[in-house]
Formats: structure tokens, C-alpha cells, sequence
């Protein structure tokens, strides 16, 4: 079974709701500008998955 790249989405997005929204953060800064581009690539982001993570490599 593969992994969907919603679920990886979800899971940054969970993430990024436990921390305190502050831009000047450097670690928020990096998770929401990451969430923001793989959702907005979420195609490719799907085919990324579907190339390098094997069968058993995930929750």
C-alpha cells in the first residue's frame, strides 16, 4: 500500500498547529512554507512519494 501525499500533508499541518505562529521562528517558518509548497505541489509531491518510499517504509 502507498502512502498518500494528504496524509504526509496532514500530518505537517497537525505539526504545524501545536506551534506558535510566529514568522521570525525559524523552525514554524520552515514547516509552514514547506505545507504551503507541497500543497500547492501536491501532484509531484505524490510522485515523489510514489518513487522513493517502499512498501513498509511508513506508519
Amino acid at each position: 500500500m502507498k502512502i498518500k501525499a494528504e496524509v504526509v500533508i496532514a500530518e505537517l499541518n497537525r505539526q504545524r498547529a501545536d506551534m506558535d505562529k510566529d514568522m521570525t521562528d525559524p523552525e514554524y517558518f520552515a514547516v509552514h512554507h514547506a505545507l504551503c509548497f507541497l500543497s500547492y505541489k501536491m501532484g509531484e509531491f505524490q510522485k515523489y512519494l510514489d518513487e522513493v518510499v517502499k512498501p513498509g517504509e511508513h506508519p
